[in-house]
């Protein structure tokens, strides 16, 4: 989402903003750093955590899907043990073989069962978090642009940004503010202290094109 703005952004400043500025006049310049206000605001952590809380719901789930799965491989593995057992007579073995075959089959079903929900609730997941940090995305942008007007700024360039090549954007610019701690202060102002995110705290995902589901 980053990406896709300041693409339209760069853009729209060569496509017409330049071209239309005055021979002799003087541009305000700024440059933002839209990732880390992005990483270190103090809802991004928030939701970041929230996120990480049902990520484990999810996985203590599964373990439990995958602790009856084994506890049914266990089963089966003494199954075949006794299938093995020369002095069993025919009547038992065949008893087993239908034991054997019964519990591989549910062993099979719980399997499946477990993979959908698997993906289909990290799907879910994935698209709520899209949204959650798109939002925020969307926050911080609306805050640039009141920024900008407040301050007079012609421009304001995300420095973070990168082409499709992954090279970046802003390779120089002469005489521009940066002004990306006053508005970190300003996004930070109000957040409780436990909100904010420290250096132990795993990086906030970005939001991505599109989301998908994991089938482990």
């Amino acid at each position: 989402m980053i990406r896709r703005f300041l693409t339209t952004a760069m853009a729209a400043v060569f496509a017409c903003g330049f071209a239309t500025a005055a021979p002799d006049s003087k541009l305000k310049i700024a440059t933002v750093d839209m990732q880390e206000l992005f990483k270190q605001y103090y809802r991004t952590n928030e939701a970041q955590k929230q996120i990480n809380v049902e990520r484990a719901r999810i996985q203590k789930d599964n373990n439990e899907r995958m602790a009856k799965i084994r506890d049914i491989e266990t089963s089966l593995g003494n199954l075949r043990k006794q299938l093995e057992d020369p002095a069993i007579n025919d009547s038992r073995k065949q008893a087993l073989f239908k034991d054997s075959q019964v519990q591989n089959q549910e062993g099979i079903a719980l399997d499946r069962e477990r993979r959908e929900f698997l993906q289909r609730r990290n799907q879910l997941l994935n698209e709520k978090m899209q949204q959650r940090m798109k939002g925020i995305l969307e926050e911080i942008r609306k805050l640039v642009e009141e920024h900008a007007k407040a301050e007079d700024f012609d421009y304001v360039f995300d420095k973070s940004g990168v082409s499709l090549s992954q090279v970046p954007f802003l390779l120089y610019t002469k005489d521009a503010t940066d002004i990306t701690t006053s508005l970190l202060k300003g996004l930070n102002k109000d957040a409780p202290a436990d909100s904010l995110r420290t250096d132990s705290d795993p990086a906030p995902e970005l939001p991505s094109p599109a989301p998908s589901g994991g089938t482990p």
